[in-house]
Formats: structure tokens, C-alpha cells, sequence
């Protein structure tokens, strides 16, 4: 029986509420935000705090409404954008359940990567919870192209991601970096990788509406020739590992945590969403799995034996690919 050491068998929320505040990347607004800790099988929910009533929403691919320059999740008439960075530094830490209340309609984008949300959870502390986690553990490959861009997930006794991007820019170009994620790696290697975009793009977004909150202060911007950020970059190939932060917050959506090793060349949000629906749509290319823990390893046991029988025992996450929603994209 293979063992998983490098997997939390337990479920992780924080130890106690948390608070924050930052500007709205597209509203431009100042936005307050806690978090909170939530029982055993919660999950993400995001609470809207501004709306009143109905202003619950599970952080599932299947609430997904629209995925242009970032990933938005509704349930009724509440809807949550920009949620990627913030996923991921929960995914990053292993943390399965908790509450995020915001008083506006996006995450505050803070400095654009994942690193204030980390500080922010570890300031929180980590609780190990009593419930064994579920995982969906990948057994063949699953793939999705979209012309030139393609995702896909691979068998892999662990959680691994491999990106690569090629832009016609002499600051990006070609990069390639691949990431067998754990809390500790997630921290020090990909975690304060900014989001980034070009000087004439957000001019045309500014124009109509959007991007009314973007700075120097929370992306990494281009000209044609250069990267106009006085500190220059964090990393060499900062855009790339930025790039495997969004895979992970989006794969948040999921509704629990995959063994498999993801590779992505060009994707965004758009294809994160299609490989995580065709995952679904899928199921005998997965099986569904509770860590059980065996004196000092982590390993897996089989929780259904046949996932096509598992019916209502899979998350609701996992529901059929039929029932979601329609989804803006660019």
C-alpha cells in the first residue's frame, strides 16, 4: 500500500477570525474581509456581507459565472469575483474549511499575489480538525485543448502543477516551472508571485469600467519594452509561477484537494474551469479517497469502490456537468 507522508490525512480550518481590508481590483472601492473558522465538511463558503439575506456562496466550480481576467463564483443573485489568489493561499496551506465574509463584490486584491492571504491564515494559526479528508485521486490522464492552449491531469501520488507560458514580450517570453505543492513550498517558492498585465491593456479595461483599482502597488505592468514596477521583479520568472497560483486557487474550486499532476501550457482561468468540468465528467478516470492515518503515515484508503456507485457520496462539486451554469469568458 502506498503512502502519502507528505499529505495532512486530517482536515485543517484556522484557529481564530482574522481581518483585512484592500482595494477591489476592478471596482476600485476598499473592501473589508474576514475570515473565520468553520466545522469539519464545511468546506469555502464566501458570505457577502453587504447584500444581507441570500449572501451565501459555496466556493464550487459548478457556481462559477464567469472566468475574464479572473475567476467569479454566484449563487443566486450574490456573486464573488477575483477569489483566485486568495484559494490558493487556503489550498497552499491545506486548509478544507472556512468562512470568508467580504462587504463587496470581489476579494480585495491586496498586493496581487497570495502572500498577504498567507500571512493573514498563518496570523489566524492552523487547526487540525478530527475529520479524515476526501480527495479525488487521478488514475488515467484528463486533458482539455482549446486551439493552442491545453490543461491536463496525470496519476501522481501527490499534488504536482507545470506551467508554461510564451508571450511575445522580451521580459517574458518562454517559461517553464513546475511545483510539487506543500504548505512549505507553496510559502517560499510561488506564493508572492504578482499578477500582471500590459500598460495598454488596462488603459482599454479602465475605459470600460474595469480595472478601476489596478496599480503599480498590486500587478506586475508592462510597456512594450519593459516592466515599468521601480523594484523591478521578484523572481526571474515571476509570471510563470504566478500562473501555477491561479491554477491552484482555481482547482480550489473542485471542492476538495487532487492527487495528480497538472500540466499547463497558455491556460487561463477559462481552461482551469473546463479541465476541473471534464474531471467530473469523467469518473472512471478518478477515484474518490479518504486519508486514514497509519501510525505515522498518511495513506489512502478506497472510500467507494466503484465511483459510479457512489451517488450522493461524491461532493456536491462533482454533481453532473449538465447542471452548471453558463459562463462568461473571454
Amino acid at each position: 500500500m502506498k503512502t502519502f507522508s507528505q499529505i495532512s490525512p486530517y482536515q485543517n480550518t484556522i484557529r481564530k477570525a482574522v481581518h483585512s481590508s484592500g482595494i477591489g481590483l476592478h471596482s476600485g472601492k476598499r473592501i473589508n474581509m474576514t475570515l473565520s473558522p468553520a466545522g469539519a465538511n464545511t468546506g469555502i463558503r464566501f458570505v457577502r456581507k453587504d447584500l444581507g439575506t441570500n449572501n451565501l456562496i459555496p466556493a464550487f466550480m459548478n457556481r462559477v459565472v464567469d472566468t475574464t481576467m479572473a475567476t467569479t463564483i454566484s449563487e443566486g443573485s450574490a456573486s464573488i469575483a477575483t477569489t483566485e489568489h486568495l484559494l490558493a493561499a487556503i489550498n497552499g496551506l491545506s486548509l478544507d474549511n472556512l468562512i470568508i465574509e467580504v462587504d463587496g463584490p470581489e476579494v480585495p486584491i491586496m498586493d496581487g499575489s497570495s502572500a498577504p492571504f498567507v500571512d493573514l491564515l498563518l496570523e489566524a494559526g492552523i487547526r487540525q480538525q478530527k475529520s479524515y479528508r476526501r480527495l479525488v485521486k487521478i488514475s488515467r490522464e484528463i486533458s482539455f485543448r482549446d486551439g493552442d492552449r491545453h490543461i491536463s491531469i496525470y496519476p501522481y501520488d501527490g499534488f504536482k502543477v507545470t506551467a508554461e507560458i510564451n508571450f511575445k514580450h522580451d521580459t517574458i517570453k518562454r517559461q517553464v516551472y513546475s511545483l510539487v505543492v506543500s504548505p512549505r513550498k507553496f510559502v517560499a517558492e510561488i506564493s508572492r508571485a504578482r499578477t500582471f498585465g500590459f500598460l495598454e491593456d488596462v488603459k482599454k479595461l479602465q475605459e470600460n469600467g474595469l480595472a478601476l483599482g489596478a496599480s503599480l502597488d498590486n500587478a506586475v505592468a508592462m510597456d512594450q519594452n519593459s516592466v515599468l514596477n521601480k523594484e523591478g521583479l521578484r523572481y526571474d520568472n515571476e509570471f510563470v509561477r504566478h500562473k501555477i497560483v491561479d491554477i491552484i486557487g482555481d482547482m480550489t474550486l473542485l471542492g476538495c484537494p487532487v492527487l495528480g499532476h497538472i500540466v499547463a501550457y497558455k491556460s487561463g482561468h477559462s481552461q482551469h474551469l473546463k479541465l476541473m468540468e471534464t474531471i467530473a465528467a469523467t469518473p472512471e478516470a478518478w477515484e474518490f479517497v479518504e486519508l486514514k492515518k497509519d501510525g505515522q503515515l498518511s495513506v489512502l484508503n478506497k472510500v467507494v469502490s466503484r465511483t459510479r456507485a457512489a451517488g450522493n457520496r461524491l461532493l456536491p462539486i462533482l454533481a453532473p456537468v449538465a447542471h452548471k451554469r453558463p459562463v462568461s469568458a473571454r
